[in-house]
């Protein structure tokens, strides 16, 4: 029988004693954790330790770097040709990677979008794009270098289960203990995985807001300092952007209407936040693959990113010229006065899109493709009584009482346009 070298119990109380984890100790935990040694009370003990106490750089990089050593890590150096990577933390009508990872791709830059499904009020890249006819979200690692390595150059697909399993099983055990929003255990959980891809390079679009994981930009701003650290001292060149998500992004929200919005990026037109958005990630990523002045703009508006999206959409079984789903059941909410639109908080609207079948309660629910919500209006837009301000959408008409109950008072009509902010409020560099 083998002797274990360390104790949990002990390290549980080091960090709730406030002190810092011994490299050893910790890199011990994690793999215990991983192989069943250490349980799940105790690996939560230990996550709620974390959250109150806190963990410093060096620690979180030894986190990091054990998770990582818990499953394999891959290499691009074989493709010939510079990776960069984008992860978001996650929002409301955040569907950005759908038009950037073809555009930057356009470039000649290889783009390993490695993405997730949705859960609460947070859409996944994922289950947007299986709205697509045909269009398959599994590839095999000889398939992502295929298609990387070809003209396409950009692949969006599931993660394989065995880049940093530890994650997957400690992120599990955060969802139901209240540990999520522990910035050592979210930034090593994004970067372990980023890490253990492979990427050249990674910007992160750190998101703050009435919609955003972190809700006070503070906090926003320690996190993305957080993961610019561990990717520099990995060896993985990051930036990151703090960016708005008071307000959901664009104008629609859900799986099937987004990729729809999307297209529109990619055919040059679109709404203005969501290009806006897209051009300033392409520009990170572009620049940190060596390419600081490639005209991103004349990518999206002379057709070559769309050429990439139809190549990349086909190379996974997709057809990008096929009909996307929509729904049958559809409700209009409209101005009850004339004015200005002055609010939209976005966690409303992205809770109502989510209950009328967008996004899924638990990780085995199934997405309703065509559910969501298009917004006619924006703060800032005038408005008279009677116009439409938003359609809500879904399959069945029995989910729109929930969805309209999210929305009550996430919206206003005034009389003067609120101050508008720009979108990217920091740029943040090791």
């Amino acid at each position: 029988m083998t002797v274990e070298p360390f104790d949990a119990v002990d390290v549980i109380r080091a960090k709730r004693d406030g002190g810092a984890v011994p490299e050893a100790a910790l890199r011990w935990m994690i793999d215990a954790y991983t192989r069943g040694y250490v349980s799940d009370a105790q690996m939560a003990s230990f996550a709620m330790a974390i959250f109150q106490r806190g963990m410093e750089r060096d620690e979180i990089r030894v986190l990091t770097d054990a998770m990582i050593a818990s499953g394999e890590r891959m290499s691009f150096a074989s493709l010939g040709k510079k990776t960069v990577d984008k992860h978001s933390t996650g929002g409301v009508g955040d569907k950005i990677t759908l038009p950037l990872a073809p555009l930057v791709a356009s470039f000649g830059v290889a783009v390993p979008q490695l993405s997730g499904r949705g859960l609460g009020h947070t859409g996944g890249t994922l289950d947007k794009l299986e709205s697509i006819p045909g269009w398959r979200a599994a590839l095999s690692n000889e398939e992502m270098f295929a298609q990387m390595q070809g003209d396409v150059g950009a692949v969006i697909c599931a993660a394989g289960s065995g880049l940093a399993p530890a994650d997957k099983k400690l992120y599990a055990l955060r969802d139901v203990t209240g540990t999520v929003e522990a910035i050592p255990l979210i930034a090593s959980s994004i970067m372990s995985k980023k890490i253990a891809e492979g990427t050249d390079a990674l910007v992160l679009d750190v998101k703050f807001g009435s919609g955003a994981f972190m809700q006070d930009i503070d906090r926003a701003r320690e996190l993305a300092r957080t993961m610019v650290a561990l990717g520099t001292d990995s060896g993985v060149a990051t930036t990151a952007l703090l960016t708005d998500m008071n307000v959901p992004l664009g104008l629609a929200i859900g799986n099937a209407n987004e990729v729809r919005e999307s297209v529109e990026i990619l055919a040059g037109g679109g709404p203005a936040d969501v290009r806006e958005l897209t051009l300033a990630l392409a520009r990170e990523m572009l620049a940190l693959a060596g390419q600081p002045d490639a005209d991103v703009e004349a990518a999206l508006d002379d057709g070559r990113a769309m050429d990439t999206w139809k190549a990349m959409i086909r190379a996974q079984d997709g057809d990008p010229d096929a009909a996307l789903p929509t729904a049958r059941e559809t409700h209009v909410v409209t101005a009850p006065a004339d004015g200005v639109m002055t609010r939209m908080d976005a966690l409303p609207f992205g809770i109502a899109a989510w209950r009328l079948g967008a996004g899924r309660a638990r990780a085995e629910d199934p997405v309703i493709f065509e559910a969501g919500i298009d917004l006619h209006a924006k703060p800032g837009d005038r408005v008279v009584a009677g116009q439409p301000l938003f359609t809500l959408s879904a399959a069945d008409d029995a989910r729109f009482g929930r969805a309209l109950d999210a929305l009550e008072g996430s919206w206003e009509i005034g009389d003067e346009a609120p101050a508008a902010g720009p979108i990217v409020r920091e740029r943040i560099t090791a």
